[in-house]
């Protein structure tokens, strides 16, 4: 009878056993939601209460449930840095305004160099008009500058790069529409079509097109109001065409010189 009862008593006791890993279970999930809590904003204050928590989980304090959620202090923002991300964005935020006026003064400079173009393009178009020369010049605003274009038929015979003497006069004309003060980087270009060359002075489209820049720019540098050291010359050959190569009206476009106007290049300190 009482090997039955002792065995009656062992069965009514639970094994409780399991209790020990779900406590140390929900120990690590509360030290973890600390850290995660403590790191969303960090400051002097929550970082010395997580050290205590940590101090007494790991080190055996009383236990993470006796101690008390640490105390906001309302007076804490003004002895504590900010964030780094707020400290970034008003960095950023000063760098915009001390930006402004610069953006704001190199816009007016754009603004005046476009009136200034757009005074030589008047000058220029008034002197193609005066000489009836609108199907033999262009003149455009590109983002560029100022681009004056020159059909090759004004100065040049066909195949041949040298200016000829009877349009030297125009050349020399344009010469003076060209000075400035101050000056301003100049670039004549020369450009062709695709029809092939081959001759004994140019072996390729492409030689024509610089000998071209290079002899119409010679010409105007014949005016000594113009410095040499803000004139240059490119050639591009066919690469670079206006018109439809396929035809005559496109190939004529596509024959030309072009002098661009650069605008002037100015230091926002100056």
């Amino acid at each position: 009878m009482s090997r039955r009862k002792r065995e009656k008593k062992d069965e009514a006791h639970t094994d409780e056993s399991w209790l020990l890993p779900y406590a140390d279970l929900l120990t690590l999930l509360l030290a973890l939601f600390i850290v995660l809590f403590s790191t969303s904003s960090v400051d002097a204050q929550r970082f010395q209460a997580l050290s205590q928590v940590f101090n007494g989980i790991f080190l055996g304090g009383t236990g993470p449930l006796d101690y008390q959620q640490p105390i906001e202090n309302d007076d804490h923002s003004k002895d504590n840095p900010k964030p780094l991300d707020e400290e970034k964005q008003e960095e950023m935020e000063k760098e915009i305004e001390q930006d402004k006026p610069v953006q704001e003064e190199e816009m007016i400079l754009d603004l005046e160099e476009q009136k200034e173009l757009e005074a030589i393009q008047s000058k220029i178009n008034a002197y193609i008009q005066k000489n009836d020369y609108s199907n033999k010049f262009d003149t455009s605003l590109t983002t560029e500058g100022l681009l004056l274009t020159i059909r090759d038929n004004v100065l040049f015979q066909s195949g041949k790069a040298e200016v000829r003497e009877a349009d030297k006069k125009t050349a020399k004309e344009l010469a003076v529409l060209l000075e400035m003060e101050p000056p301003r980087n100049i670039i004549i270009s020369g450009h062709t079509d695709n029809v092939p060359i081959g001759n004994a002075h140019f072996q390729s489209n492409w030689e024509l097109s610089v000998m071209r820049a290079v002899n119409f720019m010679k010409v105007l540098l014949e005016d000594e109001k113009l410095d040499p050291k803000w004139f240059s010359a490119k050639g591009y050959g066919e690469f670079q065409p206006i018109g439809d190569n396929k035809t005559e009206a496109g190939r004529a476009k596509n024959r030309r010189v072009e002098v661009l106007i650069l605008p002037r290049v100015k230091n926002v300190n100056d």
